[in-house]
């Protein structure tokens, strides 16, 4: 979850200097991969060996991408495709036909459904339809698991495009309908967070310093308040245990050093 956070707010930042690009996906792909499951497997680089979804090997595969040797120019096409202005396709089309391209080459060796799950929104963003990446998708995958991959497949083996554009529409028309109840709830959460926080006496200004870093960042070590806030360990250490006991953070995590703490009930409108 960390490094997912951390990837996003990386790659809306960097998209303010760079376009949507195979460098961009690259390097959000490096830092979604650190210290996880598959972080030998060429984290930040397109594959150079062959993959497969599914099965247990190659022969028994449920799908296997291209060769590698032709993932670089199939990228490549794939960024065109993002610029093209003469293609007079909606932005939402294009959406859904670049994450089933995406997936389809699956250019690196892990992590290609948590890359192309975040290319949905990088590509809104970087086409000004979203200003934050607030349109996420990957719930709506999980839940449809199985709707998701028979899509994906009727494209590659029936050719229907259709079939898979009117489902991912159907995804979005259902998670924005789901983010506007889940804004409203967070709007709510917020001010309930910042009164208790004014009532914190002369720790009142440093804990709502504290919850603006918290809204970026809500799964924390006392080291990030600490760099964020410019405190001592110390205070942040006396802070977070303010903040546990009016109920805002929990412990999640840790021994008597590197504890982990969460902003739980801010998280907790994301996941239900």
């Amino acid at each position: 979850m960390r490094n997912y956070i951390e990837a996003v707010n990386t790659a809306i930042a960097e998209l303010q200097s760079l376009p949507l690009s195979n460098r961009l996906l690259k390097q959000t792909h490096a830092i979604l991969m650190q210290g996880v499951r598959g972080e030998h497997k060429q984290p930040g680089e397109f594959r150079s060996s062959q993959n497969r979804i599914g099965g247990s090997n190659l022969t028994d595969a449920t799908f296997i991408p291209p060769h590698q040797d032709g993932v670089a120019e199939l990228m490549g096409d794939l960024e065109k495709f993002w610029h093209n202005d003469s293609i007079l396709v909606p932005h939402l089309i294009r959406a859904a036909i670049s994450h089933y391209q995406f997936e389809t080459i699956h250019p690196f060796l892990d992590g290609n459904g948590r890359i192309g799950r975040l290319l949905i929104p990088l590509y809104l963003v970087s086409h000004g339809l979203l200003a934050k990446p607030s349109l996420y998708l990957s719930d709506f995958f999980e839940r449809n698991r199985a709707s998701y991959y028979d899509a994906l497949m009727r494209v590659r083996v029936s050719n229907d495009l259709i079939h898979w554009v009117r489902f991912f529409l159907n995804g979005v028309a259902r998670t924005a309908t789901k983010g506007r109840k889940v804004f409203r709830q967070i709007l709510a959460l917020r001010t309930e967070v910042e009164q208790t926080a004014m009532g914190m006496g002369k720790r009142a200004a440093s804990a709502r310093q504290a919850l603006n870093f918290l809204y970026r960042k809500p799964v924390i070590e006392a080291s990030d308040l600490e760099q964020a806030l410019e405190v001592s360990t110390p205070t942040a250490n006396a802070l977070i245990k303010a903040l546990i006991e009016k109920g805002i953070l929990i412990e999640i995590a840790g021994q008597q050093r590197g504890r982990v703490y969460a902003l739980n009930r801010y998280l907790d409108l994301f996941l239900s």
